[in-house]
């Protein structure tokens, strides 16, 4: 069904092209905020991705790998949106105070350390984080996604890794002002 809804829109079938869309736009905003961590960006992202696959749509050659080139064009769209604005925003939203639900306190802790440490790794390596963990890309679906070999995808998500892995170890350390706080005068 896919495979007809992609031959159709590339022949200029707008409907067909809506489907699609359609059927995207949700997983294409998701690898985007995850890979911005920003809400508006992703946005734009999403929406710069779609122009995209429009407007290129005709030179797919594989309808097979529809959601791959989709990933691919997110995923470009992601850096060229991050390049344009590197600053990071903070989003604070009130959540509402529930008795009845458990103490949550040590999940949240967990989350903000991981937002942390992404916050701390490049675009490039979230992208990787992303496509692979959030996702569940194989190696040669992420490698096909990024447009790289299979090979330089692995390599990729092994350092991404362990860039986050020190970037949560440096979040756990005591900074120097705080060591120096400690010591006996």
């Amino acid at each position: 069904m896919q495979t007809e809804l992609v031959e159709l829109a590339r022949r200029g079938d707008r409907e067909a092209f809506g489907v699609l869309a359609n059927g995207a736009v949700d997983r294409l905003y998701g690898i985007a905020r995850l890979i911005l961590r920003d809400t508006e960006l992703a946005e734009d992202a999403t929406q710069d991705a779609l122009v995209r696959a429009w407007r290129d749509l005709p030179s797919l050659r594989d309808v097979e790998r529809f959601d791959a080139w989709l990933y691919r064009l997110v995923v470009r769209a992601c850096a060229d949106v991050g390049r344009d604005r590197r600053r990071w925003r903070t989003e604070m939203i009130v959540l509402p105070k529930e008795p009845s639900e458990p103490d949550r306190t040590s999940e949240l802790a967990d989350r903000d350390q991981l937002e942390r440490g992404l916050r701390r790794l490049t675009n490039a390596q979230r992208t990787i984080l992303v496509l692979s963990f959030h996702l569940g890309l194989s190696p040669s679906e992420t490698a096909d996604a990024l447009a790289i070999p299979v090979g330089t995808a692995k390599s990729r998500l092994h350092y991404a890794i362990e860039a986050l892995r020190a970037a949560l170890a440096a979040d756990e350390r005591p900074s120097v002002g705080a060591q120096r706080k400690d010591r006996p005068a």
